[in-house]
């Protein structure tokens, strides 16, 4: 891991709509912490001069130009700092060279990424160097994946306190959710499809769900891909298009903590859409929406306004269970919308944990859970308005 650098953390993409969110909240959650050294970074340096006076982030925190079409820029960026936070994606098209830079260069990285067959490219290409240089490369750090991520290592840990033992079967189930994905979850989703309609071998990582864990396949898991109903929960539930990318880092937290879930191991996630008609006939409905791969959702650098993203929220419920009929359940819950408000706050929260609490964690390729672990959930509760609670 580096150290003696200029910054701890670089947020790079800050005048992209999530990246100025980052450095809001990096801004008014630590406006007296001289121990943590940031920076906003962006191809303009006018428009990063702008966007800091926008959202009132003091003129003491500096302003990095880098521009992924310059190369010698974002390397001259990455030397400057233990760890870089990028909200530039899609990453399969913004993201690789930065990954190659900090994987060489020691320097920690995370990210958006909600793209798993990029992401199942990107793990052994750059693994062993991340191991060599002791660079810690943490993808998914947002709304996708770390309240599925660290709900999952959550309930196992109370299972084993409780039961002597974990869950080999998990399900989370969206209870309530309140706001939008944002113009980047989108813009991602749709290259990913893209690439994998043109590439039968991404395909098959797009549909496997151990694509992130290419050395270890479990068992078989729920494809998740039509409406049912569960009746322990008195709910239809329906597809919850989050899962592709969830479900693939909860089995990549169960490979890199030794299987600690089981070998065994199985997981899902749907959408509860209530009981009786209604709820079929939204589930239904959810099942049929293509609007996240369509036209008419956010672009990127668009998203809510302040309002919309503080009246957001979401409630999922993490049943784990076995066949003896023990069952644990916990609920994990955000307070502001999952796409913007609530995503900004997670990245930001896991870069710091990363730099500050958890500076024993070697260098590679890894999930929140294994990498951050109880002092990801710590931070979360007590800055970022998360909640991990047994019910």
């Amino acid at each position: 891991m580096s150290t003696n650098k200029e910054f701890d953390i670089v947020v790079y993409g800050a005048t992209g709509f999530t990246g100025r969110l980052v450095a809001e909240y990096l801004a008014t959650q630590y406006p007296n912490d001289k121990s943590l050294k940031w920076a906003m970074a962006g191809r303009s340096a006018a428009k990063l001069a702008q966007v800091r006076d926008e959202i009132g982030v003091p003129e003491t925190i500096p302003l990095v130009v880098a521009d992924v079409q310059d190369p010698t820029s974002i390397q001259a960026m990455v030397n400057r700092t233990k760890l870089m936070l990028t909200t530039v994606g899609p990453y399969q098209i913004y993201g690789s060279e930065l990954i190659a830079m900090c994987a060489k260069s020691g320097v920690d990285y995370v990210d958006l990424c909600g793209e798993p067959v990029w992401m199942s490219e990107m793990i052994p290409t750059h693994e062993k160097a991340a191991q060599q240089s002791g660079a810690r490369i943490v993808f998914s750090c947002g709304f996708d994946s770390i309240p599925s991520d660290m709900g999952v290592y959550h309930l196992q840990k109370l299972a084993k306190q409780q039961f002597g033992k974990v869950m080999p079967t998990v399900r989370c189930r969206v209870r309530k959710m309140k706001g939008t994905f944002s113009g980047g979850t989108s813009a991602s989703f749709k290259e990913t499809i893209a690439a994998a309609k043109k590439d039968p071998l991404k395909m098959k990582a797009l549909l496997n769900p151990f694509s992130l864990t290419p050395e270890y396949q479990g068992v078989n898991q729920p494809f998740g891909n039509r409406p049912f109903f569960e009746a322990d929960l008195n709910s239809w539930v329906a597809p919850f298009v989050m899962a592709v990318i969830n479900t693939r880092n909860v089995q990549r937290s169960n490979f890199l903590l030794g299987k600690a879930y089981g070998e065994d191991f199985i997981y899902d996630e749907m959408f509860m859409t209530g009981p009786g008609e209604k709820g079929e006939a939204i589930a239904n409905s959810m099942t049929n929406d293509k609007s996240m791969g369509g036209e008419k959702g956010p672009k990127p650098g668009e998203g809510p306004n302040k309002e919309e993203r503080e009246s957001g929220f979401y409630d999922l419920l993490y049943i784990g269970s076995d066949s003896d009929g023990n069952e644990i359940k916990i609920s994990v819950k955000g307070d502001k919308d999952p796409g913007y408000g609530s995503t900004s706050k997670l990245i930001a929260e896991a870069a710091i944990c990363l730099v500050k609490d958890t500076t024993k964690t070697k260098g590679g390729i890894w999930t929140t859970a294994p990498a951050m672990g109880d002092n990801l959930i710590k931070r979360l509760e007590n800055n970022a308005g998360i909640t991990f609670t047994q019910e």
